[in-house]
């Protein structure tokens, strides 16, 4: 095991490409295309599920206990709900995220004649009218509408430009790429996670290095909306590394900079043994990191783990300021997860006893104490 130089370059331009490809969750056709063209590129096999979440493989030496790490390419978004008689559209949310963040939005609307470019507005949203009512409206979904940027004043008008219940909405990402390291957009969760991933994989290209195991970059298209991992794997993967945000808000214990390995997130903990070999590595090759614990979050290993799929499973974070909203990252943080990701794939099978699903007792591990 080495570490492997990153290629900033690579990682950055990858993640604002993403950035500029809508892909809220049900809507990710287009940016699967997008990285089937990046895996082709790099020489990478891989194959897709129906729906389009994608199974790379990086072949090892061996080909069991074989291991995945996954990252998610769709994003929070939102529908059309109703058509309103003053033009405008009533919304609902795609993933989980709060309409206050939505506020002040701009957006594009995909309908079946086109697309529209628009902004999400509170009902009272002129101050030279409302003037204090503004701030004294709830801040909620049921509160917000989108206003088109067409000539669109009533029902007939939004019927002409053929919108309907059910149309997509995606909000722009507006990134901004800082010369201090700090990365500022939306859908840096989990788009920042996706260009690490395929960072690490253009590192243990680059390098020549010969994986002990067959390895599965896994990305998947449902992770906002619950379900994830739960489809793309097989039988075979006996570990599997999920990449993601890790919230660096007040009473918790992850940063902008360096990994944060999390113990366990709101579905339980993770697996123990996986978790501490990323800190064994983490500490002999010197990569800055440190632990927190998830009280309000889910990701691909929840739903990887509750479809019923019997593997070891563990979550390594890139810090973000403002989750779900404004976010922020550093580059310091996506630099140290690839290190990580490049190293783990490196590393021997956790358990050599892991190849078979199902076995005696000897081989088993035990936890101190």
């Amino acid at each position: 095991m080495k570490k492997l130089p990153v290629d900033q370059s690579y990682v950055v331009n990858t993640l604002v490409k993403l950035l500029r490809i809508p892909s809220p969750s049900g809507f990710t056709n287009r940016i699967v295309h997008f990285m089937g063209e990046q895996l082709e590129h790099l020489g990478v096999d891989f194959e897709l599920t129906r729906r389009g979440a994608i199974r790379a493989n990086l072949k090892g030496k061996r080909s069991s206990p074989d291991r995945a790490v996954v990252a998610h390419l769709d994003t929070l978004g939102a529908m059309v709900k109703g058509l309103k008689s003053n033009g405008r559209v009533q919304v609902v949310p795609v993933g989980h995220w709060n309409a206050r963040f939505a506020e002040g939005a701009r957006v594009t609307l995909f309908a079946d004649l086109g697309t529209y470019r628009g902004t999400l507005l509170p009902l009272k949203a002129s101050g030279h009218t409302f003037a204090a009512e503004v701030d004294k409206q709830p801040s909620s979904w049921e509160n917000l509408e989108m206003r088109i940027d067409e000539r669109c004043h009533g029902l007939e008008d939004l019927l002409r430009l053929g919108i309907h219940v059910g149309d997509f909405i995606a909000v722009d990402p507006q990134p901004d790429i800082m010369g201090n390291g700090f990365i500022v957009s939306r859908h840096l969760d989990d788009k920042a996670g996706v260009a690490v991933l395929m960072g690490a994989i253009k590192s243990v290209l680059d390098a020549g290095v010969e994986l002990p195991v067959d390895c599965h970059p896994l990305f998947t298209i449902s992770e906002e909306v619950g379900s994830g991992a739960s489809a793309i794997l097989h039988g075979d993967v006996a570990e599997m590394l999920t990449l993601d945000n890790g919230t660096t808000a007040p009473g918790q214990n992850s940063s902008e900079y360096g990994v944060t390995i999390c113990m366990a997130d709101m579905s339980g903990p993770f697996d123990y043994h996986l978790t501490h070999r990323l800190l064994q590595i983490c500490q002999e090759f010197e990569i800055p990191h440190q632990r927190d614990v998830f009280r309000y979050y889910r990701s691909d290993s929840s739903a990887a783990v509750e479809a019923g799929n019997d593997l070891r499973t563990a979550l390594a974070a890139f810090g973000v300021d403002g989750s779900h909203g404004w976010e922020r990252i550093h580059w310091n943080a996506l630099e140290s997860l690839t290190q990580l990701v490049g190293l783990y794939m490196q590393s021997p099978p956790l358990y050599e006893r892991d190849r078979t699903a199902r076995g005696p007792l000897p081989g088993f591990p035990t936890t101190p104490g």
